[in-house]
């Protein structure tokens, strides 16, 4: 039945003999095909509901308005989880940096737009990063990863001590103006347009999930990769962001691993949702990178309460 939905969505938009190439998909149900009709390409997306591609469309528009390069969309079947959209083409940086492609001005591009989100409000209609939503990812790891390590669920107690730590760690994420963060904001959903000028020259993937909230999450997650290790000097990235934005720079390294830490148990839980939940076994290869950056994250002194329930309750957060 989806395959006969996604022939008429195409039929309905003039692709009824074009041809089809499944691409590479991600973590969720969403598939990706390019359609090649002569000289016309195009990218559909197929997302089964309850998937909400309007949220695709709805953050989509609003990065076109300020000016950035998401994929223009052409046709949209929002009950039925269909969208045509513009084929950016094959410039991912994860696969311009595999070729060989230099890695540092791919990254600073990436910094350079980040560097611009902080200079102006996010969308309002935008979800927020709340100390909720953290909490409720937080439950990520705790659910999924911590009984596939050890082999039973934490004790009511120690889940307490878990959650009055990140009590006492939220109020230092939120360091200067809350900015529009993508999320999945790394090289596998990054593309160089070499035919375009400036921050256009950056093409956007994969921003359905779009926040308003700190401004260290989307640093996080360009420079602590899950796919690949970032040989550009991440230091200097940072320090590039802070000189640029004039944040301070002890409150923002302190956000940032705060953050970089969430950030990877929460990878941490899903991975191992993934593998068990999914069978996308796969997503395991990736688990000892994340383990590499939450082991670097917990090096920051505020998080040595952290450092320490983690080895004592999950044997957990050592390189």
């Amino acid at each position: 039945m989806r395959e006969r939905d996604r022939s008429l969505f195409l039929e309905a938009n003039g692709l009824a003999g074009a041809s089809r190439m499944l691409l590479a998909g991600d973590a969720s149900a969403r598939r990706y095909e390019r359609v090649t009709d002569g000289d016309r390409s195009r990218i559909l997306m197929d997302a089964p509901p309850p998937e909400d591609v309007g949220r695709f469309v709805a953050v989509a528009r609003e990065l076109a308005t300020r000016g950035y390069s998401p994929p223009e969309i052409y046709a949209e079947d929002l009950e039925k989880g269909f969208l045509l959209l513009e084929d950016l083409g094959d410039g991912l940086f994860s696969d311009l940096m595999a070729s060989g492609e230099p890695e540092e001005p791919l990254y600073r591009l990436a910094v350079n737009l980040l560097i611009d989100f902080s200079r102006q409000a996010p969308p309002s209609s935008l979800p927020h990063f709340s100390d909720d939503y953290l909490r409720d990812q937080n439950r990520m790891f705790l659910d999924w990863y911590v009984p596939a390590k050890t082999g039973v669920h934490l004790s009511a107690e120690a889940e307490r001590f878990y959650q009055e730590i990140w009590e006492e760690l939220l109020p230092d994420i939120r360091v200067g103006p809350e900015v529009m963060l993508l999320r999945d904001f790394h090289s596998d959903n990054l593309l160089y347009l070499k035919d375009r000028e400036g921050l256009r020259s950056l093409g956007l993937l994969d921003f359905q999930d779009a926040l308003r909230g700190p401004a260290a999450y989307d640093l996080v997650s360009l420079l602590q990769d899950a796919r690949r290790d970032v040989h550009a000097d991440t230091d200097d990235m940072i320090h590039y962001y802070l000189e640029k934005t004039g944040l301070d720079e002890t409150d923002f390294l302190t956000s940032y691993a705060i953050l970089g830490a969430h950030r990877a148990l929460r990878i941490m839980g899903i991975f191992t949702r993934l593998a068990k939940q999914d069978g996308k076994t796969a997503y395991l290869d990736l688990m000892p990178r994340m383990r590499a950056h939450l082991a670097r994250n917990l090096t920051h002194p505020t998080l040595a309460a952290l450092k320490n329930w983690l080895a004592v309750s999950v044997g957990e957060g050592n390189s």
